[in-house]
């Protein structure tokens, strides 16, 4: 899985380098983020990238992984998650990603924030570690609804905002999922033999799964990514009124910038082969693209105020 969803937020006979924030698509804890909050998402998002990288890592086995990612748990839940499993050079190794998830507990607990928004990402790695595929867009969803729609309801709460945005924001993080495995679907395969396609999707074009190693993408294959991103644009469309429905004019700044890349990274994957090449949004493209949400959205809520607080 990839660290790179939610309404902040990015496989293997090589190991892939540590990711950061600063190398995924989407901005994490940015200025936007109002600066008493910004420890708090660094910590969070630190325990999901620990973790992912356990589920990511080719020199582990499905056992090893399944059991520091039992240890990561437990560090969530008790703090005491590397004391009770420390017998494993594995988890030795990896005492970080254990230290990572006791400092994300106790953000959580300080803030009173449900631990469900840390513990349901590992249901997702989980999967990642003994399940490398997906047979339908519905299983994909389901999937999406443990490895993305966390990320985005932990920042609606840690603003203060209300469950009757988990809906729309769930969408948007299930977006930003789906595009980042259509961005490295051929890596994915290639480096972890992983593939988030749909299964019947891929049978129905008669795509073989060799297709993904190809240099470019067949015709099959373009069909079935053209089809994954018909459904991402449901999503978006579901996802677009967020922000103006947030009372944190921060948070839906971030999240207005979120809608906007997400939009622009589907155009590009629509138009460019990512089998050719990785598809993304350049940095100076990203920087115009977030002046231009965020002048639409003060616009906009200039227009149309709701009780909000900054």
């Amino acid at each position: 899985m990839h660290i790179d969803k939610g309404l902040s937020q990015l496989p293997m006979q090589e190991r892939r380098p540590n990711r950061t924030a600063e190398t995924e698509n989407f901005p994490v804890a940015s200025l936007l983020i109002a600066r008493d909050l910004r420890p708090a998402v660094k910590a969070y998002y630190a325990m999901a990238r620990a973790a992912d990288d356990v589920a990511d890592d080719d020199g582990l086995s499905a056992e090893a992984k399944i059991q520091l990612l039992d240890c990561i748990e437990t560090a969530l839940s008790d703090g005491a998650g590397y004391v009770a499993t420390a017998r494993s050079s594995a988890v030795d190794d990896r005492r970080d990603a254990v230290c990572a998830a006791a400092k994300a507990r106790r953000i959580l607990a300080e803030r009173k924030l449900p631990m469900e928004h840390a513990t349901r990402l590992l249901v997702a790695f989980r999967r990642d570690a003994v399940q490398p595929r997906i047979a339908t867009w519905a299983e994909l969803m389901d999937y999406c609804a443990d490895s993305a729609a966390p990320v985005g309801r932990f920042l609606l709460d840690l603003h203060g905002e209300t469950a009757d945005g988990y809906p729309a924001s769930d969408a948007l993080c299930t977006a930003l999922q789906v595009l980042n495995h259509l961005q490295d679907c051929a890596d994915d395969y290639r480096r972890l033999n992983r593939i988030y396609l749909p299964a019947d999707w891929l049978a129905e074009e008669g795509v073989p799964e060799t297709d993904l190693a190809a240099a470019r993408s067949s015709p099959g294959l373009r069909r079935v990514l053209d089809r994954c991103l018909n459904e991402i644009a449901d999503l978006l469309a579901r996802a677009r009124p967020l922000p103006q429905r947030m009372r944190s004019v921060r948070l839906a700044l971030e999240t207005a910038v979120v809608v906007t890349l997400a939009e622009a990274l589907a155009r590009r994957l629509a138009a460019l082969d990512p089998l050719a090449a990785r598809v993304h949004v350049s940095k100076p493209a990203m920087l115009a693209l977030a002046g231009i949400a965020v002048s639409r959205f003060l616009l906009h809520r200039m227009a149309n105020p709701v009780s909000r607080r900054a």
